[in-house]
């Protein structure tokens, strides 16, 4: 068997993915037990680490690797934190909340329970009570999904006052709606 060293070398060349797979294989283990430590979940996992390995694909070609053990640890790590992070900039929702013919929907008028526009409405209407910095920053964060980098260039203020705002300003709009609603 050829060592790590050549085949990278015959890949970078060839584009043989048969090479590459030769390369890969040995670390799979590894890399999906990485991935299971970020993940938590099986399946996740298995199709990181499948992603991965797409991804070597196209960055063995362009970037002169020379130990691949610890570059593939760092793509792998970095792959499931952009997963992760990515994954915690998407809103999800229960789609039983918004389909007419639910139970919810059906009884909302007898439970009491606020409809989302509502619920909109009053969060819009305590953000308006927040201070300028805090509603600034809140707007930018959740609203336009910027992190805590882009609303400190965009408003001028401190990365640490960001921070500072974002969670008053978070603490502040729950407070105001719990006694709006209460």
């Amino acid at each position: 068997m050829l060592d790590e060293r050549r085949l990278l070398e015959e890949y970078r060349k060839t584009g043989e993915l048969q090479l590459l797979g030769r390369l890969y294989e040995p670390y799979m283990p590894l890399v999906y037990g990485l991935c299971f430590k970020y993940f938590k979940d099986e399946a996740k996992s298995e199709d990181a680490v499948m992603q991965i390995f797409e991804s070597l694909i196209t960055k063995l070609r362009v970037h002169e690797v020379t130990n691949f053990k610890s570059w593939l640890y760092t793509l792998a790590r970095n792959h499931c934190l952009m997963d992760l992070r990515t994954a915690n900039r998407v809103s999800t929702v229960d789609i039983d909340d918004y389909i007419v013919e639910s139970d919810t929907f059906l009884h909302q008028q007898h439970s009491g329970e606020q409809i989302p526009e509502e619920r909109l409405a009053l969060m819009e209407s305590c953000l308006k009570e927040l201070n300028e910095e805090q509603q600034r920053c809140i707007r930018l964060f959740y609203l336009e999904q910027r992190c805590y980098k882009e609303v400190a260039e965009l408003t001028g203020y401190d990365p640490g006052k960001v921070k500072s705002y974002i969670q008053n300003g978070k603490r502040n709009l729950r407070i105001c709606m719990e006694r709006k609603q209460g």
